[in-house]
């Protein structure tokens, strides 16, 4: 053989070289690549919402393949943390060029005789294999995958830094379960950053990384190992506790969850919002007290939004609490209800802004019965009773129901509804006969955001802007949708405690130490009840129901969200009293009288041009004559059940003062002012109201089944 060898030189040579070359090609290690590139594609699991100043207000988890921070640079890795890692998985780290030979060569041999291969992964090859997962990761055991890690090692060696690598490798580690890297296990396993780590925290974390699932006992005693700590039990308690169920991330607060869903859609995203964390705080504390005090048998949820009046932009976002909800993760701030009665100032900003009314117009609360293509519409009032003639001014205060119809039939349904849209109602997506009358009394759903956006618009004079939520980002010029006078007169309005007193008293809890104007309402079957208000600086928007959609039990307008606004108003006003408004110079103050004492007199503010100094409800004598009951349209069913004699209709007419009768069918039933009681056939039936001349002055048409 040896003469063959030294026959053929040559062949031998490039025999060696070819098996060189086959080795190479066998044990070569993917590219790796740079620090730069490996820190940038790092991608958190999470995503932050940040308050206005930059402080985290929420974390919110989008990948839950894994849990992962942000990239935390080796000078905020606590000393003890590092040392204690180098100590269990590295002693010779900062020696070595990538490789243990020594531990390299053992775990070698074990390997070719069939013998299990333990030990020999240093830092570097671990990292290497972080980087390219194709080298088999730090668990690898057979010979090829151990050349080729040590190759990439070696590689990684001669283009990073070794705290590069130390570092690359705290981030890339898994510590328990999906939690990877040193920034979500600091946090999420002993609740603090990771440079607050002391040395017990380190060789607790350290022992992890061999086994990360071992058990709580195991984890202790490892790290007592490594501590040379004689006493385990004070270790394997810490232990447990870091392994223990439930853990929340320390760095966060969990102060606005639905804003942070709201906003956050990808991870290691961080959008820094305009909230004001000290706002936000105490608008959610507002919010539960209230909660808790209703009780979740009589209302189980809430939002409230804060918005700066002058920036527009939203300084609290509480879209629930959660304590005793059903349905925590609705977010009340941007879901839709039934807006109820706190639509009612923008119809009478409509109808004073176009002169049908002023705040000192009279208005007739009392019974009306409308025809509409879905059958009667019968509004009434909160009370079930009703004031008879009664001002603007009370009647948007003490939101009273049917004066607010009456100014509905002024204005005209779709132009009102056009205006709700321009400030911002954008949910209003039908024409006005979708909605008819009841919109005057809120049957249109919007959501608590939009309120607010509206009333800060009354509170500028009528200018509407979108909110701001987002810090610095770009916004619409305002834009004028109220005359600059009739939403001054709006406001005064709804600041005017004396006059909100027939429905809510005196005292209620609308009532502040300072100028502030509010509105509430309550929808359908006491689903939702509302607060709306705002100061010269802030509006204050609070929601209370259940969002599931149940009714509510006992809770009214002033016992439900009015006590949340006026804590909240309080709070921000603590050192700064809320001023009102100068009047525009469009508006005219003058002191008026009320024929018949129907209000006390008073000093009015008016539109210019449109102020008079006396008014008076139109007496009998001087009303158009017409039928009141039945209205047109309607039907009536008998009842099996009622005796005949108390099913009979009471025919009604008003301002019928001169003799005028009514006939049935052409028959004549009796004097107008007598108001007859008659008992119809079944069938169809023409009522008509007839002067002394038999002049028809009103007709009626109606069934009974």
């Amino acid at each position: 053989m040896s003469g063959w060898l030294r026959r053929r030189p040559l062949a031998c040579i490039a025999t060696a070289l070819l098996a060189l070359g086959g080795v190479d090609a066998w044990t070569r290690p993917p590219p790796l690549p740079s620090y730069a590139e490996a820190r940038g594609d790092w991608r958190a699991s999470e995503a932050w919402l940040r308050g206005r100043d930059g402080r985290v207000l929420q974390t919110v988890r989008i990948d839950f393949a894994v849990r992962r921070l942000a990239w935390v640079p080796i000078d905020r890795i606590a000393l003890p943390l590092r040392e204690a890692v180098i100590a269990s998985e590295d002693r010779d780290f900062g020696r070595h060029g990538g490789v243990d030979w020594s531990a390299f060569g053992g775990s070698a041999w074990a390997a070719m005789h069939g013998r299990p291969a333990r030990g020999a992964s240093t830092i570097s090859m671990q990292v290497a294999g972080f980087l390219a997962p194709e080298l088999g990761g730090p668990g690898v055991r057979s010979f090829r995958g151990k050349l080729r890690q040590a190759r990439a090692a070696r590689a990684l060696e001669t283009a990073w830094s070794k705290d590069e690598i130390l570092e690359a490798y705290l981030n890339l580690a898994s510590f328990r379960g999906e939690t990877q890297g040193i920034g979500a296990a600091a946090r999420a396993l002993l609740g603090r950053a990771p440079d607050a780590l002391g040395r017990e925290d380190g060789l607790l974390l350290a022992a992890l990384l061999p086994a990360p699932q071992a058990s709580p006992a195991a984890v202790g005693r490892r790290a007592c190992r490594a501590g040379g700590i004689a006493d385990c039990s004070a270790m394997i308690a810490r232990a447990e506790a870091m392994t223990g169920p439930g853990r929340r991330l320390a760095d966060d607060p969990g102060l606005a969850p639905h804003l942070a869903y709201r906003l956050l859609k990808t991870p290691g995203q961080s959008i820094t919002t305009t909230i004001d964390r000290h706002v936000q705080t105490l608008a959610a504390a507002a919010l539960r007290r209230q909660l808790i005090g209703l009780g979740s048998a009589r209302a189980r949820d809430g939002a409230v939004i804060v918005v700066d009046n002058r920036t527009a932009e939203v300084l609290a976002y509480v879209g629930g609490v959660g304590e005793g909800s059903t349905a925590p993760a609705v977010d009340n701030a941007d879901a839709r209800r039934q807006a109820g009665s706190t639509l009612k100032p923008f119809l009478y900003g409509q109808a004073i802004e176009h002169g049908y009314l002023t705040a000192a117009s009279l208005l007739d609360d009392s019974p009306v019965q409308l025809d509409t293509a879905s059958g009667l519409y019968v509004p009434r009032d909160y009370d079930r009773s009703f004031k008879g003639p009664v001002s603007v001014r009370t009647a948007l205060a003490a939101s009273l129901n049917v004066p607010a119809v009456r100014a509905l039939l002024l204005t005209g349904v779709e132009e009102f509804r056009d205006r709700l849209w321009d400030m911002g109602y954008r949910g209003l997506t039908e024409d006005g006969d979708f909605y008819g009358y009841s919109l005057a009394l809120g049957s249109a759903e919007v959501t608590l955001l939009q309120q607010a956006a509206a009333y800060r618009a009354l509170a500028d004079r009528g200018r509407y802007r979108a909110l701001v939520l987002k810090r610095g980002e770009a916004v619409d010029a305002p834009k004028q949708v109220t005359d600059p006078a009739a939403a001054w007169i709006v406001a005064n309005m709804l600041a005017d405690a004396d006059a909100r007193a027939i429905t809510f008293g005196l005292d209620s809890a609308l009532r502040l130490p300072f100028w502030a104007a509010a509105k509430t309402g309550t929808s359908k079957a006491m689903r939702d009840n509302w607060c709306v208000g705002f100061s010269d600086r802030f509006t204050v928007a609070v929601w209370i129901g259940n969002s599931e959609g149940d009714s509510m039990s006992r809770v009214s307008g002033t016992s439900g969200a009015a006590p949340i606004w006026r804590d909240v108003m309080l709070a921000l006003h603590g050192n700064a009293p809320g001023r009102a408004p100068d009047a525009p110079a469009a508006v005219e103050r003058r002191g008026i009288v009320y024929a018949d004492g129907t209000e006390a007199p008073r000093s009015e503010y008016f539109l210019s041009g449109t102020a008079q100094a006396s008014f008076g409800a139109a007496p009998a004598a001087g009303r158009r004559p017409r039928i009141t009951n039945p209205a047109a349209g309607a039907v009536y069913a008998l009842d099996p059940d009622i005796p005949l004699p108390r099913q009979r209709i009471r025919f009604r007419a008003s301002g019928a003062t001169a003799g005028e009768r009514l006939t049935l069918d052409d028959r004549d039933i009796g004097a107008a002012a007598d108001a007859p009681m008659v008992l119809p056939a079944p069938g169809y039936h023409r009522l008509a109201l007839i002067d002394a001349n038999g002049k028809v002055l009103d007709r009626s048409v109606f069934t009974v089944r």
